[in-house]
């Protein structure tokens, strides 16, 4: 167990060395290899009697974003030409910061930082890619990290499942996360309800956070599959090691038991076949979408006969009548009205997970019901303009684009896609690692459709 720890540690190192010997985008091995394991390293750290030592632990990555956010600012050579996306994202980070500053809502100015840490910081994620010359960033090669990371999370999928005992259970998480979360392990086995399914079958979460963000990470690890192995002409041209990431990407997709990312899951393909024009995967969708609905229309007439096993788990997720439903119901309908009584926010940490800490949660479950609640409609609205300029601005430059510049591109649009139903059912941007990698890709993608014309033929040949 001492290996998470043990990478978290030398991946912050090796990306700290790098970035101070001028490859800022070294910044990156940090972001794959550290912070997809890093509440697995912080557990362990944690059972091993280091408690003392974690609070140096946890700033890491705060540390290495702020430094090379910093230097890149430094290196500029000229005032940069921003993007209207640029112009809104800023605009949002300016109004999330007069909610820490002012005395609005019932926390004190210490947990507003907090707060606004977890709801902001990634804008600073943003600027940083944002900020960084492209031609310095080799994407092959951490996008191929990302494939390595896939797999090892497949193959620690693989123990835990022929064991039927996720990693937590081993790896001191839930301790940890009560003394430094107040988070109860109250779901069954002993396990956080995260872990947990209506069926029954206990929910995997591989070296990831939990289920959720295994999941989530899942559909991050798709998009780097599909933007790294299709060539310019749309030819999907994967090797063997792809091939396995893929394979591990559908293993855990299934045994994390998300139904929300499930159907990401395959929207993105989907929209992938769309927009490569491959119309034999487009028309075997069409066909499996109407085998499906035929299926449950069969169901809806075998429910009151049979109201047990795959056919209950079906039928109650149609008709958000099983507890995790009824669950995100409750939550989506109390912060609603906690939005309407108070359309300029109940301040920052009165939602999500600072809140949920603080036990004093308001709503929850829902990436824009959290941000409505906390800093109302406006940054609502900002953020929801952010997200569908993105996926508009990535569908424009698509077919513009050619080489890591449209990698990038294809992996940007797909993953903003295939975020879009996870973030109505939970807190993504908790997530260090998702948060990091979508915003850090976000900001390298306006970074490299802002160079001049005459530089962009230079840039459309990787390393």
């Amino acid at each position: 167990m001492f290996i998470f720890p043990l990478i978290y540690v030398i991946s912050f190192v090796v990306a700290f060395r790098e970035v101070l010997k001028g490859n800022r985008a070294g910044v990156l091995i940090f972001l794959v290899f550290g912070l997809s394991i890093y509440t697995t390293a912080m557990s362990v750290a944690f059972m091993l009697g280091l408690k003392d030592v974690i609070p140096f632990l946890q700033p890491f990555k705060e540390i290495l974003i702020i430094t090379v956010f910093i230097l890149n600012l430094v290196a500029l050579k000229h005032r940069p030409k921003f993007h209207f996306i640029d112009y809104i994202i800023f605009a949002y980070l300016l109004y999330t910061i007069i909610y820490a500053v002012l005395p609005i809502g019932d926390q004190s100015f210490v947990g507003r930082l907090m707060a606004l840490k977890s709801s902001s910081f990634y804008i600073v994620v943003y600027f940083t890619g944002r900020f960084l010359d492209p031609k310095t960033v080799y994407i092959n090669k951490y996008f191929n990290y990302i494939i390595l990371l896939t797999i090892a999370a497949g193959a620690v999928l693989v123990i835990e499942v022929a064991a039927q005992s996720p990693l937590q259970f081993h790896s001191g998480y839930f301790d940890y996360s009560y003394y430094f979360y107040n988070l109860d392990a109250n779901g069954e086995y002993g396990l956080l309800t995260t872990f947990n399914s209506d069926s029954g079958l206990i929910r995997f979460g591989s070296f990831f956070t939990n289920p959720l963000e295994h999941a989530a990470a899942t559909l991050l690890a798709l998009a780097v599959i599909v933007g790294l192995y299709t060539r310019d002409d749309n030819r999907f041209n994967i090797n063997g090691a792809g091939m396995l990431a893929l394979g591990a990407t559908l293993l855990s997709i299934l045994f994390a038991l998300s139904r929300a990312s499930l159907v990401s899951y395959f929207i993105m393909i989907y929209v992938y076949a769309l927009i490569t024009k491959r119309k034999i995967i487009v028309n075997t969708v069409h066909v499996a979408f109407g085998l499906a609905a035929i299926y449950i229309l069969y169901l809806f007439l075998q429910f009151e006969k049979n109201s047990t096993g795959v056919i209950s788990v079906i039928m109650n997720t149609i008709n958000f009548s099983d507890p995790s439903s009824l669950g995100h119901l409750a939550q989506w309908a109390e912060g609603i009205a906690a939005i309407i009584q108070h359309p300029f926010g109940l301040g920052l940490g009165s939602s999500g997970r600072v809140g949920a800490t603080l036990n004093e949660n308001t709503g929850g479950e829902n990436q824009f019901i959290i941000i409505g609640v906390q800093v109302g409609v406006v940054a609502l609205l900002l953020y929801l303009f952010i997200y569908i300029l993105f996926i508009k601005t990535s569908l424009k430059w698509l077919p513009k684009l050619a080489g890591k510049e449209r990698k990038v591109c294809m992996t940007v649009l797909l993953l903003k896609i295939g975020l879009l139903i996870p973030l109505l059912t939970s807190e993504v941007e908790s997530s260090s690692y998702l948060a990091y990698m979508n915003w850090f890709l976000s900001g390298l993608l306006i970074s490299m459709i802002m160079q001049p014309k005459t530089t962009q033929t230079v840039l459309v040949y990787d390393h």
